[in-house]
């Protein structure tokens, strides 16, 4: 999300249904995790298998039953031809009266177990994306700092969207197939070995072809998954920065780099596709060699009245269902590579090593004045390249602190670690005379109100946005804040006022504006620390000006850090640090600071002389 919120899609628009995905690293530890997950749906699991069990079986039975009828009619038929009383119409119509209940209680069946399971694959996604929001929180911020967007995106769209689909279809599938096949194989037997027996001959064919294909296709599918990855990705990027492509006239090489993208996918799934397509036509291919072989020796076995007609009629239903589980489960085989590859790849993202939350015995926050020490602290992205070495300082309750210094100082990455949005390699950190480490982290955090260059405006009210900072706030304390940073004249002047909605669209607000709203949001929440990382960087300087007083109001009695590159809004500073290489340099209150004629003095005016020079 940036200046306002923005609602990030699936790849291409979409969440990847029907795309099979890349084969999980382990098939086993994938779905022996995912059905450890399910065990709190396993009430309903075991309805629904007996369900599908019983509907596949009570449909298994059915074409043994229409034998009968065809063997009555051919008997009839034969009885007729000699002189004899002819077709027993009211025998096949019993038979008949049979079968269709047969069939309408299996259709039952599979209907209450097709809403089971669409119950529960609709329940383990949400609970799955429920889980993955909230582990959101609970992640390091170095975890998304070395991933792109869209590949977090992914877990909660592509692989959730893939499980439910695996989860819906597969499993269900592969019950009733594994059920019918056993149970299509029993009939076959009762009717005649022989016939089974060349029946059977096929299978050891068919899955030569299904081991020989899945080998090929394999490394399609991976291929696949990865550059879908990709295009997701820079999708992604390159809408969320369009403005910026527009600008630097970047739209043709940033067309040819996703087509190089997309021409990967294209090749590689069309490859996937391919092979994945070849199964069925060869199966079919190969279930009509079955077909003719059990109508040879059906015929044969017939005439020497060793079988009668209405069995070999029976059989050869048997031996269409018998082929048609086959083929689903090789179907079923790559939806579950799939379904364990992005269950796998969802779980993973659930494993991240989380920030510790809660502590034994915190710190009590009740009752907290806003005292900060800040002890030989030393910090580094990389624990091998050190940023920050030696930072000491010690802020009072109610001190406005300003850190200043040239880009890459350390500045922002101080007030980082203020937050606990890192942990310090050594030293400490103090807030009333309590390690930092000793606050339950959401009630740390809950001390400070930040405003941030960077401004972030969910799609909603303006009302809605500024009460952000305090849910339980009322319309006209939302308002009173609004009028303290200098916000109110012009979200009156907005259609709507303060009930306009916020969305991408919004483009009558400018950035200094969206900043205003902000300040409001701090202003509102009213915390006993406040951090300003370059507040009113966005701003012009006759707003600055209002939104300083303001600013000024609202940090009499708190504790204050303020960042800030114009030197001229923090000469009224208690303390300000100046910092240079990770290490503070120089501190002190303005006044002295000129005096010193230092680095500090260097910076001051060199500003007021180029604003002299403007």
């Amino acid at each position: 999300m940036s200046n306002t919120a923005r609602r990030p899609r699936g790849p291409m628009g979409g969440h990847g249904k029907g795309m099979p995905g890349e084969k999980a690293k382990d098939f086993k530890g994938a779905m022996k995790r995912l059905v450890k997950y399910m065990e709190r749906y396993k009430f309903r699991l075991m309805l629904m298998i007996l369900f599908a069990v019983g509907g596949t079986v009570f449909n298994i039975v059915g074409p043994k039953i229409l034998g009968k009828a065809t063997t009555e009619l051919f008997n009839g038929l034969v009885s007729k031809i000699n002189g004899g009383s002819g077709i027993n119409f009211d025998k096949i119509v019993q038979i008949l009266l049979g079968c269709l209940c047969l069939y309408l209680v299996s259709a039952l069946l599979s209907f209450i177990q097709g809403f089971i399971m669409t119950g529960i694959s609709n329940d383990v996604t949400y609970n799955l994306r429920k889980d993955i929001s909230e582990k959101i929180n609970r992640i390091p911020m170095k975890y998304f700092e070395s991933r792109t967007h869209g590949e977090i995106l992914s877990r909660i769209t592509n692989d959730v969207d893939t499980l439910q689909m695996g989860i819906n279809q597969s499993v269900t599938q592969l019950i009733t197939s594994c059920t019918t096949l056993v149970g299509v194989l029993v009939m076959m037997l009762s009717i005649n070995v022989w016939m089974t027996l060349a029946a059977l001959l096929i299978l050891p064919v068919s899955m030569a072809i299904i081991s020989k294909v899945m080998k090929h296709s394999q490394k399609y599918f991976q291929a696949q998954q990865k550059y879908l990855g990709e295009v997701n990705g820079q999708v992604e990027e390159i809408y969320s920065g369009h403005n910026v492509v527009k600008a630097f006239n970047k739209e043709e090489s940033v067309i040819n780099e996703f087509e190089k993208t997309n021409e990967k996918l294209y090749s590689s799934a069309w490859r996937s596709q391919f092979f994945s397509g070849m199964m069925m036509p060869i199966m079919q291919f190969v279930g009509n060699l079955g077909y003719v072989m059990v109508a040879l020796l059906g015929g044969f076995m017939v005439i020497k009245n060793r079988i009668e007609v209405g069995d070999v009629q029976a059989f050869f239903q048997y031996i269409r269902n018998f082929t048609q589980p086959i083929q689903q489960i090789a179907q079923v085989t790559n939806m579950l590579q799939s379904s364990a590859a992005a269950s796998e790849r969802v779980f993973e993202f659930l494993d991240v090593p989380e920030e510790e939350q809660i502590v034994e015995n915190p710190a009590d926050v009740s009752h907290i004045d806003g005292n900060v020490e800040i002890c030989h602290t030393s910090f580094g992205y990389d624990p091998n390249k050190i940023i920050i070495h030696d930072f000491s300082a010690s802020v009072k309750a109610g001190q406005k602190v300003a850190i200043v210094g040239p880009t890459g100082a350390g500045k922002t990455t101080m007030i980082k670690l203020l937050m606990r949005f890192y942990d310090v390699n050594s030293g400490e950190i103090l807030i009333d005379g309590h390690n930092i480490k000793d606050f339950n982290r959401s009630e740390l955090r809950e001390l400070f109100g930040m405003v941030l260059q960077d401004t972030w405006l969910f799609h909603g009210t303006i009302m809605e946005n500024i009460r952000y900072g305090r849910l339980d706030a009322t319309d006209e304390e939302v308002i009173a804040a609004a009028k303290a940073a200098h916000a109110h004249h012009f979200i009156m002047s907005q259609p709507g006022g303060y009930q306009m909605v916020l969305n991408e669209e919004t483009n009558n607000i400018s950035q200094g504006q969206k900043q205003l709203l902000t300040i409001a949001r701090a202003i509102l929440a009213d915390n006993r620390i406040l951090i300003l990382d370059e507040a009113t960087s966005s701003v012009d300087t006759r707003t600055e000006e209002r939104i300083q007083k303001a600013m000024d109001n609202l940090m009499k009695g708190r504790t204050s850090f303020v960042i800030a590159h114009r030197l001229s809004t923090i000469r009224d500073a208690d303390l300000i640090l100046v910092m240079k290489d990770g290490d503070i340099i120089e501190q002190g209150t303005h006044e002295s600071l000129l005096a010193a004629d230092g680095f500090y003095a260097n910076l001051y005016n060199s500003q007021f002389e180029r604003a002299e020079a403007m």
